[in-house]
């Protein structure tokens, strides 16, 4: 596994859970046995060395925990892209991955690199329950080059009619934005390792810094 290999939105499997480093003690709802089965996911911050700058989710919106891993800690990466394709159980009555199975083959048609991010990215990486009925779907689209106003207009349309919420992030590679957000035409509030920029251009600030 690469240094540069992981990215946000990444969800990384520990072989030594014990390294996860939340810069203090644990919640009360986090331990090694949930660590030995839940992913980490990757955020946007600064890390020195190789230190890599994650968070750790509970089966609840409140259970949210930053810290940093060590590389070496790691054992797997499943990026987004991974999951795009996984098959969603037959038996599945979640909206969320209702949706994503009936949007990945207009995904595809885009020709975009994408995939499920937050609650729906991380169950099925890892099994573990983390939506519900009436939770939004997260899909991620890597776009380091602008999109053109075509694709633009057709993701945005996906997210009509759709069986839940979808919240769309685009991941430049510097820094990432909500899509809406650019369709609604002024800046873009863009994420970035270094905190949350207002910009007229996403995709041109990248190149300028």
């Amino acid at each position: 596994m690469q240094p540069h290999a992981f990215r946000p939105h990444d969800l990384l499997f520990l072989r030594l859970p014990d390294r996860f480093d939340a810069g203090g003690a644990w919640p009360d709802w986090l331990d090694i046995a949930w660590l030995l089965r839940a992913p980490l996911v990757v955020r946007r911050d600064v890390a020195s060395g190789s230190r890599v700058p994650v968070g750790a989710r509970g089966i609840t919106r409140s259970q949210r925990c930053k810290g940093h891993v060590q590389r070496a800690a790691v054992t797997r990466c499943v990026t987004p892209e991974m999951l795009a394709h996984v098959p969603v159980p037959p038996d599945c009555t979640l909206p969320p991955l209702l949706a994503l199975a009936a949007l990945a083959p207009q995904l595809d048609a885009l020709g975009v690199a994408w995939g499920p991010a937050g609650g729906a990215g991380f169950q099925l990486a890892s099994g573990l329950t983390a939506l519900r009925q009436d939770s939004d779907l997260d899909l991620l689209v890597r776009a380091p080059s602008p999109l053109s106003g075509q694709v633009i207009d057709r993701l945005l349309a996906l997210q009509q009619g759709a069986s839940c919420r979808i919240d769309l992030q685009v991941d430049t590679g510097w820094g990432g934005f909500a899509l809406a957000e650019l369709a609604r035409g002024g800046r873009v509030l863009l994420k970035t390792a270094h905190g949350p920029l207002l910009v007229a251009d996403p995709w041109r600030h990248a190149e300028a810094a």
